[in-house]
């Protein structure tokens, strides 16, 4: 099948070992600590295999033991955790919503939390049809160019978006006028309309559509994402895209407010 990749092609020929050494990695930096059997679940190898690429991530001073368990992040591991107390939990709440939407649609459907000006892609589910977009999980993009990223800072004060983007001060990509006025323009049509749209924005020949997700008290948990190859957005769309991303992310706001409010799933201010 084939598949339209977004900003990472699988190499000719892949070291398998020197690939999940990287996917540790990744999980390290968006979860800010993972136990050595959800290590080896997530790889699909066995316990004592992800113990050896551990050791060697400690060796290199991309991880360190915790105080119980599990391992944390290492000084060489320049991106910090995304923030959030309970990525586990937050993917597993969500991933039976978003393999109905991507089955629904047939359509790439993308999990991710904003961390500053960045996206973090936690899960993807691929399309079933045999052109599709294909595996974002570990990708980190910019917020203002992706379509849930977009979601999640069009809920943003107006003083923490101008924090990120604007002046010398700025604590992301610093937008010069022109782009940071542009970009407030379209934010304000983003909470208009309850969704953000990606044109290529990030992918030649890939569009999405984003939505951003809160909890029980309305903070900003995560962001949702459909992406599709540009040749049959407006068809996709047409077929209901909104209606039943819209209701997906109903249904996951519904989740988070049950379990205990959403307490410990709400983003920190970034």
């Amino acid at each position: 099948m084939q598949k339209v990749r977004v900003s990472r092609k699988t190499p000719q020929y892949p070291i398998e070992a020197v690939d999940n050494a990287l996917q540790l990695i990744e999980l390290l930096r968006d979860h800010g600590s993972v136990r050595l059997k959800d290590a080896a679940a997530e790889l699909g190898v066995s316990p004592s295999t992800a113990h050896r690429l551990l050791a060697m991530l400690i060796y290199r001073g991309f991880a360190e033991r915790a105080r119980g368990r599990g391992y944390v992040p290492g000084p060489a591991l320049g991106a910090g955790p995304a923030g959030h107390g309970r990525i586990s939990e937050l993917r597993a709440l969500a991933q039976p919503l978003l393999e109905e939407l991507a089955a629904t649609m047939r359509e790439t459907v993308n999990l991710m939390v904003r961390v500053g000006g960045e996206v973090r892609f936690l899960t993807t589910i691929e399309g079933s049809k045999p052109v599709r977009v294909g595996d974002r999980q570990g990708a980190v993009l910019p917020a203002h160019r992706a379509s849930a990223g977009k979601a999640m800072l069009a809920r943003l004060d107006p003083i923490e978006l101008e924090r990120l983007y604007s002046g010398e001060a700025a604590t992301a990509r610093r937008l010069d006028e022109p782009e940071y006025a542009a970009l407030v323009r379209e934010l304000g049509f983003v909470r208009e309309r309850g969704f953000a749209a990606n044109f290529e924005g990030t992918e030649e020949g890939v569009s999405a559509l984003g939505m951003a997700i809160t909890n029980a008290d309305g903070d900003v948990v995560c962001g949702i994402s459909v992406a599709i190859p540009q040749s049959r957005f407006r068809e996709v769309f047409d077929a209901g895209l909104l209606g039943e991303t819209a209701r997906t992310a109903k249904l996951l706001e519904e989740r988070l407010s049950e379990v205990a409010g959403g307490a410990g799933l709400d983003r920190d201010k970034q």
